[in-house]
C-alpha cells in the first residue's frame, strides 16, 4: 500500500495512507511552553481505519504529547517536561531544570512505496543553554498492510555526550520513588485507552503486573469511544536492545492503564547509568498500530513477519 508524504518545512511531516487517512504527523517546530520541555513529537497518530491512538496535552500532564523521546532525570535536568520529582519533597515545579531537544535538520529523507525513512539531527540543550548531547534520530514508516489492518513505525536513537563529564541517566525510581521508572521513548494514549488491556508474550496480564518487567514486546488494546471498534498498539524492542553485551543499560517496561494510559521503553528504571564524555549509545524500537483487538498469537505472528 503506497503512502503520500507532505513536508511543511519548519513545522511537521505528515504521512497519509492510500485510503486518505493521515496516519502520522511528526511535529518538529519548537513548542511554545518551555516548561513542557520543547522537543519533537508524533501526534496525531492514527490506525488505517482512522482511529486516533495518541493523546496530546491531557489535563493531567500537559507535557505528554503523543509519542516522544524523553529523559526524565539527566544529570539534574528534566528532558521529560513538567514537575520534577525530588526525593522527600515529591513533585515540584522547577522550571530551571527543564531542558529541550533542538531540531537541527534532516540529513536523510526518502520515500519509496509504503516506506518513509527520515534521519533527523537534534541537540539536547540544558536549561542554561549548554549543549549536552547530539542525537541522530531515525524514523521509518513501513509495512502499511490493509489486509492486516496495521502499519509500523520504527524509531531509533543514537546519542553522543558533548560534555566534559559523564551524563547520568535516571528516573523518578532511581531518585527514590518506587515503581515510577519512566524515561526514554514514551507513548501517551488518548483517554479511551484508560483501563485498556495490556499483555506480553507470556505470563502476567495487566499493566500493574507488567510494570517494571522486561520482554521483547508489550501490547495495549482498547475499545474506542464514539466509534464501534478496537485498536491495538504493540511496542517492540530490536534484538540488540535486550542484549547485555551490546545495550548500554538494561530496559524495563513502564506501563500504566490507570489512571492514565502510557507506555515507555525505560532505559533507566531501577538503576542509573552513565555515558562518558564523547561516547554514544543507541537503541531501536518499533511500534505497530493496528485496527481490532489483537491477541498474543496474532501479535506474535505479525511481529515475526516484520524482520529487523
Amino acid at each position: 500500500m503506497s503512502i503520500r508524504v507532505t513536508h511543511t518545512h519548519g513545522e511537521h511531516i505528515a504521512v497519509t495512507a492510500a485510503n486518505g487517512t493521515e496516519i502520522l504527523r511528526y511535529v518538529y517546530r519548537p513548542d511554545p511552553d518551555a516548561f513542557e520541555s520543547r522537543k519533537p513529537y508524533a501526534h496525531p497518530v492514527r490506525t488505517l481505519a482512522g482511529r486516533t491512538v495518541t493523546g496530546y496535552r491531557p489535563s493531567d500532564h500537559r507535557w505528554h504529547k503523543g509519542l516522544q523521546m524523553t529523559a526524565s532525570h539527566l544529570s539534574g535536568q528534566n528532558f521529560w517536561g513538567g514537575n520534577c520529582y525530588v526525593h522527600g519533597e515529591g513533585y515540584l515545579p522547577l522550571p530551571g531544570r527543564i531542558g529541550s531537544m533542538r531540531h537541527d535538520g534532516f540529513s536523510g529523507f526518502t520515500v519509496e512505496g509504503d516506506r518513509l525513512a527520515v534521519t533527523e539531527e537534534l541537540t539536547w540543550v540544558e536549561n542554561g543553554g549548554a549543549e549536552w548531547a547530539r542525537e541522530e534520530r531515525g524514523l521509518t514508516v513501513h509495512s502499511v498492510d490493509v489486509e492486516a489492518g496495521a502499519w509500523a513505525l520504527d524509531w531509533s536513537i543514537r546519542l553522543t555526550n558533548l560534555r566534559d563529564e559523564p551524563l547520568a541517566f535516571g528516573s523518578p525510581t532511581t531518585a527514590g520513588r518506587e515503581m515510577a521508572g519512566y524515561t526514554g521513548l514514551q507513548w501517551r494514549g488518548p483517554r479511551d485507552f484508560t483501563g485498556g488491556s495490556v499483555f506480553a508474550p507470556e505470563g502476567d496480564v495487566g499493566a500493574e503486573k507488567l510494570m517494571g518487567t522486561q520482554g521483547p514486546w508489550l501490547a495495549f488494546t482498547t475499545e474506542h469511544d464514539d466509534v464501534d471498534g478496537h485498536s491495538t498498539l504493540v511496542f517492540a524492542h530490536a534484538p540488540e536492545n535486550l542484549d547485555e553485551m551490546s545495550a548500554v543499560h538494561e530496559s524495563h517496561w513502564f506501563v500504566r492503564a490507570e489512571p492514565i494510559p502510557t507506555v515507555a521503553f525505560s532505559w533507566a528504571f531501577f538503576e542509573e547509568f552513565e555515558l562518558p564524555p564523547g561516547e554514544s549509545f543507541a537503541y531501536r524500537y518499533r511500534v505497530v498500530f493496528a485496527d481490532g483487538a489483537w491477541d498474543r498469537d496474532r501479535v506474535g505472528a505479525h511481529l515475526e513477519g516484520l524482520p529487523w
